[in-house]
């Protein structure tokens, strides 16, 4: 029997009887290094874009967790990895049929138990006169809305996620310690609606809260996206019981038209006023919003080849927003109409309750409105909250996964609603005053939330032929200045109370247009040379912007603030915090009459 051949001598090894000579120890591959072998690896999630599953792109990812790349499993459909695109009406409905979900869910849970409590505030403290608010709103919704559309589905990241990580952990803290307490209280808010909902049928609230809590966890821990997202869509059926209630309600069409598009403040624009305004603001275009549908477009497994699609269910949902709203106050209007309640606000139970005086079938109806958006809105901010708790940590987090197989990102979940849950629950609570005060809050950091999300939109590393238009840029910074305007009337009226609320507005949106004349002009004269963003997208055929995503965060450039843009940012941030202190102030003494 012969051996195998001997092989050619190994180099390495020394002459007989000599030692073999040790190896230098293994070098740690430097960022560099590590770029380079993610960029020739082609490894990485897949997209679920293309022509063909021949198309399939293999280039590296951003994607963080494996169970967010697949198949689109919705509520009304499914799309395949792959699946050749076809042409034809039939094919767009059956394909919008499967996006649609994250748009709608993020803009009806807007109309939550803090925006039913909000928006039938203005109605009964304000009748009509405040509709106009809600039209200045949808364009608001629409913009920050579709842009964390494009930042989920080019990049697969989540937004807490992608602050710390193109901001430093610094300003991300910043940004995300803010999203956990603001969304904490507006989970509290829902329990609160929950409790005063059932209170109209007898319910006590040491039952109703409990079982609520119960059904929230029951629905998000199923394992199965899908199922979760049917459910969802049962609830906002059931929303649009708020229809029939608001015709029964014997609206005024002349006067809902005229005020959807002449402004004015009934009884004068005061500072009390403002403050509703604001709450009709943060209620309406809240920060948990970006949060939650960016990261719900990820969970569905969406890419840019859907963004169209998205971008559609988006608007849908802003026109269900802008009916329900419009419903909830004239519904309030009504209950409280040519009675003494009209101009007292408690809380949404004392709408209820003035409907019922009018018919028991109306304060019905409203009770069952004020639960239904407490679910929904519980569900959809405590979910955001998860998935931001996800990013920050680097654990699991998605809908797809069963509870053994995501334990944190589910206990997460469930510790935020207990602890809510046992909140509301506390006797003697100021429930009305948490309500209107966390909407209110929700309004004055969001211009915070606007201006990450404006940074992050027009990161090239991010979003490569994706960045934001000029245009778009344009109408946020605008869009920026009306809530630093409404903040800070808000502010100044409450340090200084024998102050004109209307004058104050007009002097705070003259200081920042003359702050924002000077930063342009300072930005001219600093511009550098370099492609605008219209020039990149042309560079790049339809089909491959159609396909590109983020590489993966390691490869990303790092973001570089020059020192103005430094200290912009760390007085934005002492100016929100003085904000904070004064609404806190205000609320207080609107509680205490």
């Amino acid at each position: 029997m012969t051996g195998p051949e001997p092989g050619p001598p190994d180099p390495a090894a020394g002459k007989a009887g000599e030692p073999r000579p040790t190896p230098p120890p293994p070098q740690r591959p430097t960022q560099r290094q590590r770029r380079e072998r993610a960029a020739s690896a082609g490894h990485g999630p897949r997209d679920g874009g293309g022509t063909g599953r021949d198309r399939t792109l293999r280039r590296p990812s951003a994607v963080l967790d494996e169970a967010h790349v697949g198949d689109i499993e919705g509520a009304l459909g499914r799309i395949r990895v792959g699946e050749a695109e076809r042409r034809g009406g039939r094919y767009r409905l059956v394909t919008f049929l499967a996006i649609v979900g994250p748009g709608l869910i993020v803009m009806v849970g807007d109309n939550d138990a803090g925006g039913v409590s909000t928006y039938a505030q203005a109605g009964q403290d304000y009748g009509y006169s405040l509709l106009w608010v809600l039209l200045l709103l949808v364009p608001v919704l629409i913009v920050n809305q579709e842009m964390v559309v494009r930042l989920g589905a080019v990049t697969g990241v989540g937004h807490a996620r992608l602050i710390i990580e193109r901001f430093g952990r610094f300003w991300g803290a910043f940004s995300v310690g803010d999203l956990f307490v603001l969304n904490f209280l507006t989970i509290v808010t829902e329990f609160i609606g929950v409790a005063l909902a059932l209170a109209f049928f007898g319910v006590s609230k040491y039952i109703a809260v409990p079982v609520a809590a119960l059904t929230l966890v029951a629905i998000t821990t199923t394992g199965s996206f899908r199922r979760w997202e049917r459910i969802m869509l049962v609830f906002i059926l059931t929303s649009l019981v708020l229809i029939p209630l608001a015709f029964l309600s014997r609206p005024s069409y002349q006067a809902t038209f005229q005020h959807f598009f002449v402004p004015g403040v009934q009884g004068g624009f005061t500072s009390n006023a403002v403050l509703l305004i604001i709450a009709i603001v943060g209620t309406t275009v809240a920060p948990w919003q970006l949060f939650f549908q960016q990261s719900n477009v990820i969970d569905k497994r969406i890419t840019p080849r859907f963004m169209g699609y998205e971008r559609a269910d988006t608007v849908l949902g802003s026109v269900v927003v802008l009916i329900g709203a419009g419903a909830l106050m004239i519904v309030a209007d009504y209950a409280v109409r040519g009675t003494q309640l009209a101009g007292r606000f408690t809380n949404a139970l004392g709408v209820a309750d003035a409907l019922a005086s009018h018919s028991y079938l109306l304060g019905a109806l409203f009770s069952i409105v004020l639960l239904d958006a407490s679910i929904i809105g519980a569900a959809a901010v405590t979910l955001a909250t998860s998935y931001a708790f996800g990013d920050v940590f680097g654990i699991k987090h998605s809908l797809h996964r069963g509870f053994r197989d995501a334990k944190q990102f589910y206990a997460s979940y469930t510790g935020l609603v207990v602890l809510a849950a046992v909140i509301v629950l506390i006797p003697g609570a100021p429930l009305g005053l948490i309500t209107t005060g966390v909407q209110a809050l929700a309004g004055v950091l969001l211009p915070s939330a606007t201006v990450f999300l404006l940074l992050l939109c027009n990161d090239r590393e991010v979003l490569g032929p994706w960045v934001n238009p000029r245009w778009l840029n344009v109408v946020t910074v605008l869009i920026l200045g009306c809530l630093l305007v409404l903040s800070g009337t808000l502010v100044v009226t409450t340090a200084f109370t024998h102050l004109h609320a209307g004058v104050v507005a007009l002097s705070v949106a003259a200081l920042l247009t003359f702050a924002a004349v000077l930063a342009w002009g300072w930005l001219r004269l600093r511009r550098r040379g370099g492609a605008p963003a219209a020039a990149q997208r042309a560079l790049i055929p339809r089909s491959e912007r159609a396909t590109w995503r983020m590489p993966p965060l390691v490869m990303l450039k790092p973001v570089t603030w020059s020192p103005h843009t430094k200290l912009a940012m760390v007085v934005l941030r002492g100016y929100l915090v003085l904000s904070v202190l004064l609404l806190i102030v205000k609320a207080v003494q609107v509680g205490t009459g």
